[in-house]
């Protein structure tokens, strides 16, 4: 059913803006909350310019009780996609309590919301790093959880949280790998406002002249040109497969957990060359230890999202590539 008001919390963020169009474009009504403490103030306004709609946005934090209890009373909020949370590895292990307080205790104070109002249908932006270093690759959704950094832990507690509902609830815990490239339009892309932890983003710096060289964690992993290996998946498709989880909840009632991912890895190299291809140049490479919590290969086991959802990734490596660089090409108005 079309029409529907559907709360996007972190919705101003690289996915969740991505997604916010993707739900537009389905027909949904959507309201964007984030507090933009690593989303840009601008992102409605970029929003509005793509779509010719005025965007509906709350400036406001998933921590605040009284305000979250306000926008489901001041709203008819039929379910939410839930993308607030912090996301860097690197962060997490120096400030774990910090990720636990955002991560689990935003989620915590969102669920309270939601069951006052009586809305309890939820689709939750989980991650691969619930895997930590997987004995199976690639990596089924039956997997154990056993997180290696405490951003890993902070979306195993998410999970477990969701989990402990009860029947009442309709949940779309989605497991992503790592997502990588720009709208069409060339106005979003992955920019976060704190600085780019991933990988994409950092090498988009380095060709366009923004940094040096590419920084690479480590040289010594054991995969076939010894950096780490991970699956990456196109923004537009994971946009689309947060769209495709919350129909299988308002229509069939179906939870289900789910990986996104493409069900192919890269390594970092691979992404770096592809990258050089998409802008015309080598591109630079300094080689650094490794960092804390970084595992050697994550991928994707990807057929029970194509069966319960109907979801299978569309675009290459080297489509998120040339899709990143033509966005930073439009915002340097080339």
């Amino acid at each position: 059913m079309t029409g529907e008001t559907i709360l996007l919390t972190g919705g101003a963020g690289y996915i969740g803006s991505h997604t916010y169009l993707a739900l537009l474009d389905a027909g949904y009504d959507v309201l964007l909350l984030d507090n933009f403490g690593n989303a840009y103030p601008d992102v409605p306004e970029r929003l509005t310019r793509i779509t010719g709609k005025p965007t509906k946005v709350i400036q406001g934090d998933i921590r605040d009780r009284p305000l979250m209890d306000a926008v489901f009373r001041d709203h008819d909020i039929r379910a939410v996609v839930h993308f607030a949370a912090l996301k860097s590895v690197a962060e997490s292990v120096a400030a774990p309590v910090r990720y636990l307080d955002n991560n689990v205790g935003g989620l915590l104070c969102l669920l309270a919301a939601m069951d006052k109002a009586g809305c309890r249908k939820l689709v939750f932006s989980s991650s691969a790093t619930v895997y930590g270093d997987a004995d199976q690759i690639p990596t089924p959704e039956s997997a154990p959880r056993r997180a290696v950094n405490p951003y890993g832990q902070s979306k195993i507690m998410g999970e477990e949280v969701l989990e402990a509902t009860g029947p009442a609830w309709g949940i779309g815990i989605l497991r992503y790998f790592n997502p990588a490239g720009a709208h069409a339009s060339g106005r979003l892309g992955e920019n976060p406002r704190t600085g780019p932890g991933n990988l994409v983003p950092l090498v988009a710096m380095v060709a366009n002249g923004d940094l040096p060289e590419v920084t690479v964690y480590g040289n010594d992993y054991p995969t076939p040109d010894s950096t780490c290996i991970r699956d990456y998946i196109h923004i537009d498709d994971l946009a689309r497969g947060h769209v495709l989880s919350l129909q299988a909840l308002l229509d069939r009632g179906e939870s289900h957990t789910v990986n996104l991912g493409t069900g192919r890895g890269h390594s970092v190299m691979d992404v770096i060359n592809a990258y050089g291809h998409a802008c015309g140049r080598e591109l630079p490479v300094q080689y650094v230890a490794r960092r804390p919590g970084d595992v050697p290969i994550c991928c994707a086991q990807v057929g029970l999202a194509e069966q319960v959802l109907g979801f299978r990734a569309e675009k290459t490596l080297n489509d998120m590539c040339q899709s990143s660089w033509a966005c930073v090409q439009a915002a340097a108005g080339v």
